[in-house]
C-alpha cells in the first residue's frame, strides 16, 4: 500500500486557529499521518491529501470514517481538522467501488503541560509502563493498562534501542504488553539506557509513551523453587531454573520472614526478618506453628525481588515439600 502524498497547504483562516507549518506533521508509519497541535480546542488546520499519481484522472470519492464526503472529489482533496476531529480517510474508484487507498490523521497534543490519558499510571515511580526481566540473558517484558473509560485503546506502533541499536520487540496479543530480546552480551556492563516508545491512539487522539532504563534496575528473579524444611529446623531452597549460571558471578540475596500461621509474608509484625546469601537458614522461634518466607533479589544491583515462595511450618518436624 502506498503512503499518500501529505502536503500541508495553509492554516484555517479563523481568528482561533493554530497556524499550520510543516514543523506540525510527522509521518509516523506508512499511511499514518500525526498532526501535533498546543492544545485540545481552538485549532482548525486545512490538510491537502493525495489518492496517488495513478488515480489523476480517475473520479476518485472519499470517505471520513466510513462515511461518504461528497462534496470531496478528485484525486487531491483539502479536508479541515477541527480540534480532535481526525480520522480514517479512504480514497475510492466511485462512490461505493474500489477501495484505492487510505491515510489516517491523527492528532497529538504538544505542551509540557499536558497530563496523558489513554494509558493508566501506576504510580509515580513505575509510570504508565511497567518492565521486568526473570535473568539477564537481554529477553524482558513490558506492560501497560489502559485507563478507565479507553477500553477502544490501540497500540500503533512500540520501539525499543539501546545506543541507536534496535532491539526486536513482539506485541502481545491482547495489546498490552510487548516480548523484547536484547542482544548485548549478559557478562558485560551496560553503559546505555534502553529507551522504549509505545505509541497507543483512542478515536483519533495519539500518545507516545517512553520508558528509559537499564536491565539491571528490572531484572526480578523468578520464584524460588524446591521450599522444604529439613534436619534442625533448617529450611532450604532452590535458585530458580531461569537465573543466570554461574551462581557464584549472579549472585541472589535472599530475605527470610518467619510469620504467624495466619499471617502474610508481607506482615507488618514479622517474627522474624533476616538477610542471607546461602541458600538455606535454620528458624530459631519459640512458635510451634509459624509461615516461613524467602524470596530473591539481585545482590550486586539490590534490584526488584522476587514473589515470595512460603510454607507452613511446625517446629521440630520435617516437611520434605509445600
Amino acid at each position: 500500500m502506498r503512503l499518500l502524498f501529505l502536503l500541508v497547504l495553509y492554516a484555517a483562516l479563523c481568528s482561533a486557529s493554530s497556524v499550520s507549518t510543516q514543523e506540525d506533521i510527522d509521518i509516523l508509519m506508512d499511511n499514518v499521518l500525526v498532526l501535533r497541535v498546543p492544545n485540545r480546542k481552538d485549532h482548525a488546520v486545512n490538510i491537502s491529501l493525495t489518492c496517488g499519481e495513478a488515480y489523476q484522472n480517475q473520479p476518485v470519492f472519499w470517505k471520513k470514517k466510513g462515511e461518504l464526503m461528497p462534496a470531496l472529489q478528485g484525486n487531491q482533496i483539502t479536508v479541515l481538522v477541527r480540534e480532535l476531529d481526525g480520522g480514517n480517510f479512504t480514497c475510492h474508484l466511485g462512490p461505493d467501488e474500489q477501495y484505492l487507498n487510505h491515510t489516517v490523521i491523527l492528532i497529538q497534543i504538544d505542551n509540557e503541560t499536558y497530563v496523558p490519558e489513554i494509558l493508566e499510571e501506576k504510580s509515580p515511580e513505575e509510570g504508565h509502563i511497567q518492565c521486568s526481566a526473570h535473568n539477564y540473558n537481554g529477553s524482558f517484558h513490558c506492560n501497560w493498562t489502559r485507563a478507565r473509560g479507553r477500553s477502544n485503546a490501540v497500540v500503533l506502533l512500540v520501539k525499543a534501542e539501546r545506543h541507536s541499536q534496535k532491539i526486536p520487540c513482539e506485541l502481545d496479543a491482547d495489546g498490552l504488553g510487548m516480548q523484547c530480546q536484547d542482544v548485548d552480551c549478559p557478562f558485560r556492563e551496560e553503559q546505555h539506557r534502553i529507551i522504549l516508545t509505545v505509541h497507543v491512539y483512542s478515536y483519533a487522539r495519539l500518545e507516545a509513551y517512553t520508558k528509559a532504563f537499564y536491565l539491571r534496575e528490572i531484572v526480578r528473579p523468578n520464584v524460588l523453587p524446591n521450599l522444604h524444611l529439613g534436619v534442625g529446623n533448617v529450611w532450604s531452597w532452590s535458585h530458580p531454573d531461569s537465573w543466570e549460571k554461574p551462581c557464584t558471578f549472579f549472585s541472589l540475596l535472599f530475605q527470610v520472614r518467619v510469620v504467624r500461621s495466619d499471617d502474610s509474608c508481607d506482615s507488618h509484625h514479622p517474627i522474624l526478618d533476616n538477610t542471607t546469601e546461602e541458600p538455606r537458614y535454620e528458624v530459631q522461634v519459640k512458635n510451634k506453628r509459624y509461615v516461613f518466607c524467602v524470596r530473591a533479589q539481585d545482590k550486586h544491583t539490590s534490584g526488584p525481588f522476587s514473589d515470595w515462595s512460603h510454607c507452613k511450618g511446625q517446629k521440630d518436624i520435617i516437611k520434605d515439600q509445600c
